[in-house]
């Protein structure tokens, strides 16, 4: 029996289809996203109560991405799906209520530790920081815990629901989280002062976190129909779990010290640097969540579940990946370019508004365009982690994560720390060779990866020939907008961004059709439909 063949028999929707719903639900819940950092900019802007909020955000936002959506979908999808094809859901139902039964259990302790230990936390994560900016940081970072630990449960959710082929709510429920957040800034930031302002965010952030869980949960005991919560360990399949859960966990907390040198190296720069990157990281994160999380979410259910010989499975999973890398590199490319040429349009868009100033949209542009350099490695690597966790394999992508954050390190203290004075630049600056120093790290990683699972389920990856022409013209489409960019002048932000940004895309996907790439004809077919 096929691969298409097996998801049908597992009564499952086709993966395109499930990639579209998940990347609705991302679109739906960035673009709340987008709207709250613009309305945090023009509050905060570059402030040194931005830089208080973004670094305590960060700091207990570790249990989310340590125990969140990344770690519980590589340890427990495969296992809970796998259960559910075999139409076993008793045993799916014990293993989904010992799972999350441990999880509460960990992340309270995590969440208590957590507050007891926030002074020495900062003193370990932003050094720099000192006199009122590093008080703000240690009671916004204790209001914030609990609101991290409930995002956690909110993952468990989302696991359950892609198990079950229900993508959108779980990946558009962030939306509340947002909304809360947006929320309490319209409706105290023309009577608060920063400071105080900050704490009220956090508040507004831990009741958007119970939102975003609590709009999941009925939906999943309704599916769950056999969920036991316990915490007898020695239910088949939980072990399995637990095993698979602590390389991708410590793979994960290995990202995360990369991104917690970034926030350390950063805070020692000029105040600013610590909000700015976070401004440029939540520009980069869009491309990466709409198109490399997507199409990595819906295919990791639909790879745990393939059935065959070693040799079909093998075949099957390599014709899954290849197909994802080119729909994702179809996407990421072009988002790359425009980082990289476009980025004012796209930021002063964004961004510009009260506090955060035309000055502003230059910095952060600096440092996104860091982020480009990376970008299409970052979206495919989390393709291919997908692929080895659908085959139980937790450990490779470790020792390759191992691997990029021990590069990464010595490239971000030479770009951020030593280049700088070297060529004369401003300190402040340093910040964009820290994205810059990532993306290159992450290039390594993605090479690994490929290499080893080319190795194990035969040759795999983006063809030269496609890649090529996509990058080619991604450049040409940018030339192109470029000069309309010039020849418009000085508009407002929004209004420069429709006029520069939707030529660039039309022209991209038009000359992508035209080349014959089968993805830009799917748009264009989608566009028609509007």
């Amino acid at each position: 029996m096929g691969g298409e063949q097996r998801r049908a028999a597992a009564g499952r929707p086709g993966t395109g289809y499930s990639a579209f719903l998940i990347g609705l639900g991302i679109l739906l819940s960035r673009i709340a996203g987008l709207i709250r950092d613009r309305v945090f900019a023009h509050y905060f802007g570059n402030s040194a109560a931005a830089d208080a909020f973004k670094s305590a955000f960060r700091i207990p936002n570790l249990l989310q991405n340590l125990f969140g959506e990344g770690v519980l979908s590589a340890s427990f999808i495969p296992v809970y799906a796998r259960l559910l094809a075999h139409d076993d859901e008793v045993e799916a139902g014990r293993v989904a209520g010992v799972v999350v039964t441990l999880l509460a259990l960990v992340v309270s302790l995590l969440v208590l530790i957590g507050v007891l230990t926030t002074p020495f936390l900062i003193d370990a994560i932003v050094p720099g920081f000192t006199g009122e900016k590093r008080e703000l940081t240690m009671r916004l970072v204790k209001i914030l815990f609990p609101g991290a630990g409930l995002l956690v449960f909110s993952a468990w959710c989302l696991g359950v629901l892609n198990s079950h082929g229900r993508f959108f709510l779980s990946y558009a429920a962030p939306i509340l989280w947002n909304a809360a957040m947006i929320v309490s800034l319209l409706g105290f930031g023309n009577a608060a002062n920063q400071f105080p302002l900050a704490e009220i965010l956090a508040w507004g952030s831990v009741a958007g976190s119970a939102l975003q869980a609590g709009v999941q949960l009925p939906t999943v005991l309704r599916l769950v129909k056999h969920l036991q919560l316990s915490w007898n360990v020695a239910v088949p399949g939980v072990w399995t779990v637990v095993r698979n859960f602590v390389p991708v966990f410590v793979s994960r907390g290995v990202v995360q010290i990369g991104a917690y040198i970034d926030t350390l190296i950063a805070s020692f720069l000029p105040t600013g640097a610590v909000s700015a990157l976070s401004y440029a990281q939540a520009l980069y994160i869009l491309p990466v969540s709409l198109f490399g999380m997507a199409v990595s979410a819906a295919e990791l259910p639909a790879m745990s579940i393939l059935r065959g010989n070693t040799q079909e499975v093998a075949g099957d999973l390599r014709q899954r990946l290849d197909a994802g890398l080119q729909r994702v590199a179809f996407f990421v490319i072009p988002s790359a370019i425009a980082f990289l040429t476009l980025g004012d349009v796209i930021i002063a868009a964004v961004y510009q508004s009260g506090y955060f100033t035309a000055a502003d949209v230059l910095y952060v542009w600096g440092i996104l365009a860091g982020t480009a350099v990376g970008l299409l490695a970052s979206t495919l690597g989390r393709l291919y982690a997908s692929a080895y966790y659908a085959l139980h394999d937790t450990r490779t992508p470790l020792y390759f994560a191992v691997a990029r954050i021990t590069i990464g390190t010595a490239l971000r203290y030479l770009c951020a720390i030593r280049l700088p004075p070297m060529l004369g630049v401003e300190a402040r600056w340093g910040v964009a060779g820290l994205t810059l120093a990532s993306g290159l790290a992450g290039w390594v990683e993605f090479a690994l990866l490929r290499r080893t699972l080319s190795r194990r389920i035969g040759h795999t990856g983006l063809p030269t020939s496609r890649a090529a022409k996509l990058w080619g013209v991604a450049v040409a489409s940018a030339a192109a907008a470029w000069m309309i960019k010039l020849a418009i002048g000085p508009q407002h932000p929004v209004l420069a961004a429709v006029l520069v940004l939707s030529p660039y895309g039309l022209l991209y996907v038009g000359m992508t059709s035209v080349i014959g790439v089968s993805e830009a004809r799917i748009v264009l077919k989608r566009l028609a439909r509007l």
